[in-house]
């Protein structure tokens, strides 16, 4: 077996949103899967594992049948010519495949949103009424003397987030970590954390998670007249006297109307920086809906759920979201883009499917009205950028071995080439 060249050390993983840049990967001999080196993160070794040594690019298919990359790209420029409405979903792209596909969606006037597509609207909603203050995790990690969690530790989302928050390091001498409605689980997460100057809490439930936010923000507002519990007037006085509080969630672990939620962490920041300093941290995006995102947004000046058609450029947070759409059978068409996660495959239907997935979503793209194209996945068999959850660093991702397979890039500049052959 080989061992990792040197080049491997301090590659960029794009399996989750925080793009962790320490970590190695080993490459064998032929069938054996890829191996992380030089730490353990769950999400990483379980996205290696779907990939071998050796590269054998599997092909095209098109209806169920093999056929070559030229005739995929004929087939699936010719459904898309004929669609009338086509939902491009899923998003699992790095920067030059959003950049890419973000001109064929505008050909066919595609409505665009990703996968986990309704976590991304509850801080993008928030955004966009009320504004935000949020910081990097390089902050976090060098500056962050209170840590509040809302709604759980999101470690299944981000595994190494302790790590990247500094949770344990000398750089702050002294944090506090709150667990607001903590998970099964959580508590044992929590007591590993304990030490080396880290204190933890977690505070359990009276009510649902807006209520307690209310109490916590009038602790926070009105301490003399506030009915809330001991263990939120405690944390409110924590905030107060905080250097450097920051408020981290995961959008995916809010209930339905979680958008409210971030408002409220908006709204109690706000209160805490006319004295103090304060942030939001929100750990989501990952498989490339945030990179889609802001690349999406610097194009046409809209975030995703949004299409460029007959009325110009329109912009619907609920109204185009993909679920909603494919129950109310408002598209005919769906092209999923999932090159990073072999388990995001497209949702179960009958529609027409485009599929420019990761090379194990054969099964997924072998039936009847489908096409199936492989695509390369950056990071691993081909280089590409990723944003990181934060939203403000741009990651490079560095090929681990080199395949022959297209990037999504690649596939959609020959398809939009042939759609415009085709004379739409």
């Amino acid at each position: 077996m080989n061992e990792a060249s040197p080049s491997m050390a301090g590659w960029v993983c794009p399996f989750c949103a925080l793009a962790c840049d320490h970590l190695a990967v080993r490459v064998g001999q032929g069938d054996e899967p890829l191996v992380l080196q030089g730490g353990d993160c769950t999400r990483a070794r379980r996205g290696l594992e779907r990939f071998t040594s050796r590269t054998e690019p599997p092909a095209p298919t098109v209806d169920g049948a093999s056929a070559t990359l030229d005739e995929a790209i004929a087939a699936a420029a010719q459904r898309l010519a004929a669609s009338c409405q086509p939902l491009f979903a899923g998003l699992g792209i790095d920067v030059a495949g959003a950049r890419a596909l973000y001109p064929l969606a505008c050909a066919c006037g595609a409505i665009c949103d990703a996968a986990g597509g309704d976590a991304l609207m509850h801080t993008l909603r928030a955004l966009q009424d009320r504004g935000q203050f949020t910081t990097t995790l390089s902050e976090v990690r060098t500056r962050a003397d209170l840590m509040v969690f809302i709604g759980s530790l999101p470690t299944d989302v981000a595994p190494l987030l302790a790590q990247r928050c500094g949770i344990g390091e000398a750089q702050v001498p002294a944090r506090h970590v709150v667990v607001l409605h903590p998970r099964a689980g959580d508590a044992g997460m929590l007591a590993a954390w304990a030490g080396h100057g880290v204190t933890v809490e977690s505070i359990e439930p009276e009510g649902d998670l807006f209520s307690t936010l209310a109490a916590l923000h009038t602790a926070l507002a009105r301490p003399a007249a506030s009915a809330a519990p001991p263990a939120l007037q405690a944390l409110a006085e924590r905030l107060r006297r905080a250097r450097y509080a920051v408020l981290i969630g995961a959008p995916s672990h809010l209930p339905a109307h979680g958008a409210l939620i971030v408002e409220s962490v908006h709204r109690l920041i706000g209160r805490l920086n006319a004295g103090t300093r304060a942030a939001a941290l929100w750990l989501d995006g990952g498989n490339g809906a945030a990179t889609a995102n802001q690349v999406f947004t610097w194009l046409s000046g809209l975030p995703l759920r949004s299409r460029a058609g007959p009325r110009g450029l329109e912009h619907e947070p609920l109204v185009f979201g993909s679920t909603r759409l494919l129950e109310g059978a408002a598209v005919d068409l769906l092209l999923w883009v999932s090159s990073f996660d072999a388990s995001a495959v497209p949702p179960p239907g009958t529609l027409p499917l485009v599929l420019l997935g990761h090379p194990a979503q054969g099964p997924a793209g072998a039936r009847r009205d489908a096409v199936f194209i492989p695509v390369a996945t950056p990071g691993i068999g081909v280089d590409g950028h990723v944003f990181r959850t934060d939203g403000t660093v741009l990651m490079p991702l560095a090929a681990v071995r080199p395949d022959s397979l297209p990037n999504v890039a690649d596939v959609a500049q020959r398809l939009l080439q042939a759609l415009r052959a085709l004379g739409t």
